[in-house]
């Protein structure tokens, strides 16, 4: 079998393990699954390498080029990219009225 291309989804993908609050979010999901403290796992523990690994296993894929071809991944992909921004949408929220904007 050819080794399967990356194309749109695989891009997305990438760009998304690139963003450091992506890395972010994940490392407050794990803090919450985990029941862990932020002493026990700081931000910025989930670098663009981490983030790879964790969205590969989370799609069931070992290459993100997979992502194009998969219909399950790519479903996954878009889960995963709608709880994020999600989460993103709280934190500016919490931030405005943090700051006293809201």
């Amino acid at each position: 079998m050819s080794e399967l291309k990356g194309g749109p989804q695989a891009r997305r993908a990438a760009m998304l393990c690139q963003n450091v609050r992506f890395g972010l979010y994940l490392d407050q999901r794990r803090r919450q699954a985990n029941a862990l403290e932020l002493r026990d796992l700081p931000d910025g523990t989930h670098g663009p390498e981490d983030c790879a690994d964790w969205l590969r296993k989370a799609c069931g894929i070992e290459s993100r080029a997979e992502l194009d071809h998969n219909d399950n991944a790519r479903a996954m992909l878009d889960r995963i990219m709608a709880d994020y921004s999600k989460w993103e949408r709280q934190q500016r929220l919490n931030d405005r009225i943090c700051g006293g904007v809201v």
